[in-house]
């Protein structure tokens, strides 16, 4: 286990319209206020998304199974963003609903809000992290203090 200790900067709260891509949106806003480091929340409604819901076995890197929906589903997500590669990140697991259909996973590529989603960001201050690239592993995970070849 690896940690790192810091404080909250600046809360942001915010509308994601009609049509607007959710991630899309948190990166521009994230370039845009130039945020390293945060934690949110959101809630909402997609009209389309792509999810992964797990790996189809239990190997490193992992393969993974992909569960989409092109119809409105409610969403209730939390995430967070660090850089990686000198740009913002977003990592984001929702679970989305739509009548007796629940799935949950990590939304990934294009989706489209339906009516409004609403994020709550809290930045975070004094931590030193970023994502750096294990190929072991077969993704990015945040790496704390000095990061080799970026400092």
């Amino acid at each position: 286990m690896e940690y790192a200790k810091g404080s909250i900067g600046r809360v942001f709260t915010v509308r994601i319209d009609h049509g607007d891509d959710l991630i899309l949106e948190l990166i521009k806003l994230a370039e845009l206020e130039c945020i390293e480091s945060a934690v949110f929340t959101l809630l909402g409604a997609l009209k389309e998304g792509n999810l992964v819901t797990g790996p189809k076995e239990s190997m490193r890197p992992p393969e993974p199974v992909w569960s989409g929906f092109d119809n409105v589903h409610e969403i209730l997500g939390i995430g967070n963003i660090f850089l990686e590669d000198g740009k913002p990140k977003i990592h984001l697991h929702v679970g989305t609903g739509r009548g007796d259909s629940v799935k949950l996973g990590c939304l990934r590529g294009e989706s489209e809000v339906f009516m409004v989603v609403e994020a709550f960001i809290l930045e975070l201050e004094g931590i030193s992290a970023r994502r750096v690239t294990d190929n072991e592993q077969g993704f990015a995970p945040v790496s704390f203090g000095k990061i080799p070849d970026l400092e």
